[in-house]
C-alpha cells in the first residue's frame, strides 16, 4: 500500500516538475534574447544620401558628403556612423577646394569634434599630392589630420612610405613620422626610358 502512494506521489509531482522546468528555461531564453536585443543599437535618426556643411561666419569650410548616415547616442555620447563611405571637401576662405578626404567608412564624434576614417583612406591636396592609409583621424579644433598607422604620400617626384604622419586639414603641410622607405618618381622613369 506504502509503494502504491509513493508512486502516486512521485506520478502528480513529475507533470509539476516538467512545468517548473520548462519555465526556468523559458526564463533564460527571455533573458538571452533580451541581452541581444540590448547589444544592438538602433539609430536616432538615419538618412540617404546625407550632405553637411560647416562653415565659419558664412564661408562654407567643411562639406561631407554620405551615402547613408545613422546618428547614435545622447549630448556629448551623440555620434555619427557612415557606413557605406564618406567624403569631405575641405575650402579656404576665398571657397577653393584645397583637399578631399574619401574613404570606405567613418564614424563622428560629435561631442569630441573629432571624426575617424577607415578602410582605404585617401586624402589628396590642390597640388596633387595623395595620401593613402587605413586609418585617419581629423580632429575639427585644431584642424588637423592624423594617423598612426601604415601611409603612403605620392607627390610629383617620389613615394614616401612611413609609420604615422600628421598634416594639416588642407593637407598642403604634412609630415611622415617613421620613414620606411622612399622611391625616387623621376629616376624610376628616367630608367625606364633608358631601358626602352
Amino acid at each position: 500500500m506504502t509503494g502504491k502512494i509513493v508512486s502516486n506521489i512521485i506520478l502528480k509531482c513529475i507533470p509539476m516538475l516538467l512545468a517548473i522546468g520548462i519555465l526556468c528555461s523559458c526564463e533564460n531564453d527571455v533573458k538571452e534574447v533580451a541581452s541581444l536585443t540590448q547589444n544592438k543599437k538602433e539609430p536616432n535618426s538615419k538618412g540617404k544620401n546625407v550632405s553637411l556643411i560647416y562653415s565659419e561666419s558664412s564661408d562654407v569650410k567643411v562639406k561631407a558628403t554620405a551615402p547613408i548616415m545613422e546618428e547614435y547616442g545622447v549630448d556629448a555620447d551623440k555620434y555619427m556612423e557612415m557606413k557605406k563611405g564618406i567624403k569631405v571637401q575641405f575650402f579656404d576662405s576665398l571657397q577653393n577646394r584645397t583637399s578631399t578626404l574619401t574613404s570606405k567608412y567613418a564614424i563622428h564624434w560629435t561631442g569630441k569634434r573629432i571624426m575617424e576614417a577607415k578602410n582605404d583612406v585617401v586624402v589628396v591636396n590642390e597640388k596633387g599630392e595623395k595620401l593613402n592609409t587605413e586609418h585617419l583621424i581629423w580632429n575639427e579644433d585644431s584642424a588637423k589630420i592624423y594617423s598612426d598607422k601604415f601611409v603612403k604620400i605620392t607627390t610629383q617626384d617620389e613615394v614616401i612610405m612611413g609609420e604615422g604622419m600628421e598634416a594639416n586639414q588642407d593637407f598642403s603641410k604634412w609630415k611622415i613620422h617613421k620613414i620606411k622607405g622612399t622611391i625616387n618618381v623621376k629616376e624610376e622613369e628616367e630608367d625606364s626610358l633608358i631601358t626602352d
